[in-house]
C-alpha cells in the first residue's frame, strides 16, 4: 500500500517537466491571433483585461508565455505580467545589449504589420537575461504580441 501511495503522490513532479514544455513559435503566434479574436468579438477593454488577468487565458506555461499590448506609442496598454506595468511608456526601453527594442517593436508595426524581432530579456523561471523573440501584430492601432526565449 505505501508503494501505491508513493507512487501517486509522485505521478504530479514526475509530470511537471511534459507540463513545462518550451512554447513553439506557432502556438506564440497563434496566441496573439487569439487575443486579437478575442478583442474583435468582446472589444478592447475586455481584451486588455484578460490579457493582464493573473493565471488568464492569454497565459500559457506557468506564465512564461503571455500576450501584451502597446499603443504606438510605447505605452504599456495590457501585459501578462501584472498590472503593474499598464500605463508605463516603455519607448525607451533598453535590454542589456543597449537594444532599444519597443522602439524595434513599433517600427515593425508600422512598417509591416506584423513579424517578428529579437531582443533579450529576463526570463521569468530563472531570472536571467536571456534571447527572446516576439511576434507582434497589430489591430486597432494596438501592438499585441507575444515573446518566447530563444533555446
Amino acid at each position: 500500500m505505501r508503494t501505491n501511495l508513493n507512487a501517486i503522490f509522485c505521478l504530479p513532479v514526475l509530470c511537471l517537466p511534459m507540463a513545462a514544455q518550451d512554447a513553439s513559435p506557432a502556438e506564440t503566434e497563434a496566441l496573439v491571433k487569439e487575443a486579437i479574436a478575442f478583442a474583435k468579438a468582446n472589444g478592447k477593454d475586455a481584451a486588455i483585461k484578460e490579457v493582464t488577468k493573473p493565471g488568464g487565458r492569454f497565459h500559457k506555461y506557468g506564465g512564461e508565455l503571455y500576450v501584451f499590448i502597446y499603443d504606438m506609442d510605447g505605452k504599456v496598454v495590457g501585459h501578462g505580467q501584472g498590472a503593474a506595468k499598464v500605463g508605463v511608456n516603455q519607448l525607451n526601453a533598453k535590454d542589456p545589449d543597449g537594444v532599444e527594442y519597443i522602439k524595434e517593436r513599433i517600427k515593425l508595426a508600422k512598417t509591416k504589420g506584423k513579424g517578428w524581432h529579437n531582443y533579450k530579456y529576463v526570463n521569468p523561471k530563472d531570472g536571467r537575461k536571456e534571447p527572446k523573440t516576439s511576434y507582434i501584430e497589430v489591430w486597432d492601432n494596438l501592438i499585441f504580441g507575444a515573446g518566447i526565449y530563444k533555446k
